[in-house]
């Protein structure tokens, strides 16, 4: 079974800023585009940012200049670099592996609070 393995997350103040990562096997890494989706209670799931293989970005307007999407493929591992942290940013993050509009594998979940 495949896994993505998270890590990063916690309770930072508002304007804070926090990094999570996300490891996928290399045969995953390499091919597969790697998303970042968040869910905050009582909400849908949110897709926030995500990286093709071959480097091209793109982010919701709710994170875009705040929130930084790396992937380093000797490592195997997408990041998520997110600055000026909201209230609202709280959510449980998900990272994904997908091709085209079809999530194949999803991480654990890592919990982001952002509260004073």
């Amino acid at each position: 079974q495949v896994q993505l393995v998270e890590s990063g997350g916690g309770l930072v103040q508002p304007g804070g800023s926090l990094r999570l990562s996300c490891a996928a096997p290399g045969r995953i890494f390499r091919i597969y585009t790697m998303a970042w989706y968040r869910q905050a209670p009582g909400k849908e799931r949110e897709l926030v940012t995500w990286v093709t293989s071959t480097g091209n970005i793109n982010y919701s307007s709710s994170v875009k200049g705040r929130f930084t999407i790396s992937r380093d493929n000797a490592k195997n591992t997408v990041y998520l670099q997110m600055n000026s942290l909201k209230p609202e940013d709280t959510a449980v993050y998900y990272c994904s592996a997908r091709i085209g509009g079809t999530n194949y594998y999803w991480g654990q979940g890592t919990q982001v609070t952002v509260s004073s």
